[in-house]
């Protein structure tokens, strides 16, 4: 009876039409397209899903971050004091250099000195032999002279006169006489002083009745010889410079501040105010010194203004012409929020810092950040009061950003 019927019909063995057939495969089909669309490739195979990580979160291990260095510090309000630095040049004290000259055209026999000596005060640094002054001397003696025979002339005269030997009008002219004599002494007397004899050398002359034409050249104080252009046998002007001796136990820095900060240096820069020195030779050290002199005018070609500060160099270490910054701060800010500048680093050309979200987790954060003082920048925002950031070691963090993101991109 389920055989096949004549004509090739199928038989009804399934007890199922045609029509019914056709209708429940394509109910299966569809329910099998239903399913595999509702059910994910990894549940097929039994594969767990794969977490992406925040954007910006770096996750290190305690351990790993105790190795490397890592710091973490809380972000606080406190006073605050911004800054800016100006360059300058280390100058000789101006008030302690001495440009050594003769008074006296000379010859030089002897220099004792050398540039780099350190001199004391009155020490000889070289010898003149000076016609001129051997002129002067000479003409003092016979003013010295002349004003001793008219004085015995006067004396004579007095006498004379009491005895109505002589007349009153020869009593003048002797009297006359002695005026001019005491004027022309005291004129070569003078003329010595300003050759450089003092007293006790003119006296010794007079004593001795010597002309001496030697001219000791000596040190005005105590300090070293920054400059020399005096060579044996070399004649010498008074024009000419012989010596600069300086005392460099105090200097100067002259620092040059742009026109368009003068008003932050009139508003902080008083005088007599404690300011720091930062010299390029000794880059870890901050030196102290005192600001005594801000220009009144601008320099024309630079269009910069000086100030000069007096630090005081009782060692020497610092040399005239060195390169040096001078350090002016502004009045300090009270709450400020700050934080170490070391925590601060450059990514696609915004300020971010690290901050630490529990023991394995570090953020990427940009921050808006005002004025710096060196050690600590002022944060305007990006930052919460109390939240722990990384002042050591963010470089490290970056690093492990960067090849977590190339990471996520070859994927």
């Amino acid at each position: 009876m389920g055989g096949e019927q004549p004509g090739g019909r199928p038989g009804r063995r399934c007890g199922m039409t045609p029509a019914r057939l056709v209708r429940w495969c394509a109910v299966a089909v569809l329910m099998g397209w239903s399913a595999g669309c509702d059910t994910a490739p990894d549940d097929a195979t039994g594969a767990k899903p794969v977490e992406t990580p925040a954007a910006g979160i770096v996750r290190l291990k305690p351990e790993v971050a105790a190795q490397a260095g890592i710091e973490v510090r809380p972000v606080a309000r406190g006073e605050f004091r911004h800054h800016r630095d100006f360059p300058g040049t280390v100058q000789p004290n101006e008030n302690n250099v001495a440009e050594i000259t003769a008074l006296v055209r000379g010859r030089a026999i002897d220099v004792y000195a050398d540039r780099g000596q350190e001199v004391t005060a009155g020490q000889l640094l070289a010898i003149l032999d000076s016609s001129e002054l051997g002129m002067a001397q000479s003409s003092h003696l016979k003013a010295a002279a002349k004003l001793h025979l008219a004085e015995q002339a006067f004396e004579r005269a007095e006498l004379l006169l009491k005895e109505k030997v002589i007349g009153r009008s020869e009593f003048q002219r002797r009297q006359g006489e002695l005026i001019s004599a005491r004027a022309e002494a005291r004129e070569a007397r003078d003329r010595l002083h300003l050759l450089g004899m003092d007293g006790k050398e003119v006296e010794r002359i007079e004593r001795e009745d010597a002309i001496r034409s030697y001219v000791p050249i000596h040190a005005p104080f105590a300090g070293r010889i920054i400059a020399r252009s005096l060579t044996r046998g070399e004649v010498v002007d008074t024009s000419d410079k012989l010596f600069v001796v300086a005392d460099l136990s105090n200097v100067w820095v002259l620092a040059n501040v742009p026109e368009k900060d003068i008003p932050y240096i009139l508003r902080s820069a008083d005088l007599d105010r404690r300011v720091d020195v930062l010299v390029a030779a000794y880059p870890n050290e901050v030196l102290q010194g005192t600001m005594t002199y801000v220009g009144d005018v601008l320099d024309p070609a630079t269009r910069t203004m000086q100030v000069r500060v007096e630090v005081p160099n009782p060692q020497g270490r610092l040399k005239p012409e060195m390169f040096a910054s001078v350090r002016i701060y502004a009045d300090p800010e009270a709450g400020v929020l700050a934080l170490p500048s070391s925590a601060v680093l450059r990514d696609e050309g915004h300020p971010v810092v690290f901050v630490q979200l529990d023991p394995q987790q570090f953020v990427r954060r940009v921050v808006t950040l005002d004025a710096g003082s060196g050690e600590q920048v002022k944060v305007l925002d990006g930052l919460r009061e109390g939240e722990a950031v990384v002042v050591r070691g963010a470089f490290l963090l970056k690093s492990e950003l960067v090849k977590q993101q190339q990471g996520e991109r070859a994927e």
